[in-house]
């Protein structure tokens, strides 16, 4: 056979490439919600939607360029993310370290995860009275609300981690005799921490819309503050600028949580790209 004719059948061999298609840009992915807030200013301006009911998306942006220029949408911004940071911290080391309580651990798991499958179906909305008959009206309720909607998510997300471990990887521990320590630093939590980090996620986004609900419960100060205030004298513009921060900072913490996703788990995209 000739060089030409191998070279040919070579080239038939080969298997073809699948063209996979291009992501749409960035910017169409805008499209719709400016779509939105044009439709919403034509309402405001037209008046078929009333000031009293929903403010304008002009008077949205000049209320909160005022409230920064006095600087009460920064103090509230501040009191707000300090709540949900030590809500955050206390319900992360009380989820992850019960997960792990239940996950290694045969006994563990009889003992933690029947009373969190419990506490996992309680409308924890509903815990504020008890909490403040508890706590008081303070700072103590609000950041033990917050703690409580981070550790279930992450507590549910990271005990199903260890558990999914795949076992073929616990008997190439025992063959390379690696320690029980060493098996959990190495391979346990490695394979548990991309659904981890998908209880982190889940964890934020509840953190915040506890902390919505808790701040508008006998507090005098944050975002919650703000927007109960606001309702008290019919300040829709206030309202809607104190649930759009909420909106900013979550998004900004779960754009943070992706960025640890992504250099964590670098290791996962090279393994798939072989």
């Amino acid at each position: 056979m000739s060089l030409i004719a191998v070279q040919a059948s070579a080239v038939i061999d080969r298997p073809r490439r699948i063209r996979l298609p291009r992501p749409p840009i960035a910017w169409i992915r805008l499209v719709s919600p400016l779509t939105l807030v044009v439709i919403w200013q034509a309402a405001s301006s037209t008046g078929v939607l009333p000031e009293r009911l929903l403010a304008a998306p002009v008077t949205v942006l000049r209320t909160g360029w005022e409230l920064i220029q006095d600087g009460t949408l920064g103090e509230a911004v501040a009191v707000s993310l300090q709540r949900a940071v030590v809500g955050f911290l206390i319900g992360a080391v009380v989820g992850v370290g019960l997960a792990l309580a239940a996950g290694l651990s045969r006994a563990g798991e009889y003992i933690v995860d029947p009373t969190m499958q419990m506490l996992r179906t309680l409308p924890f909305y509903g815990l504020i009275p008890l909490f403040i008959l508890w706590f008081g009206i303070g700072e103590l309720p609000k950041i033990v609300l917050a703690a409580f909607g981070v550790a279930i998510p992450l507590y549910l997300n990271t005990f199903a981690g260890i558990r999914g471990v795949d076992g073929k990887l616990a008997e190439l521990a025992r063959v390379q005799r690696l320690g029980r320590t060493a098996l959990i630093a190495h391979i346990v939590l490695p394979g548990a921490l991309p659904q981890t980090l998908v209880g982190l996620r889940q964890s934020l986004g509840v953190a915040w819309l506890a902390l919505i609900v808790a701040e508008q419960v006998n507090a005098d100060a944050g975002l919650g503050f703000l927007i109960n205030d606001a309702r008290e004298f019919l300040r829709t513009d206030v309202i809607v600028v104190g649930l759009l921060v909420y909106s900013v900072l979550g998004l900004l913490t779960d754009a943070l949580v992706r960025l640890i996703e992504r250099r964590a788990l670098s290791w996962r995209r090279e393994f798939l790209a072989q």
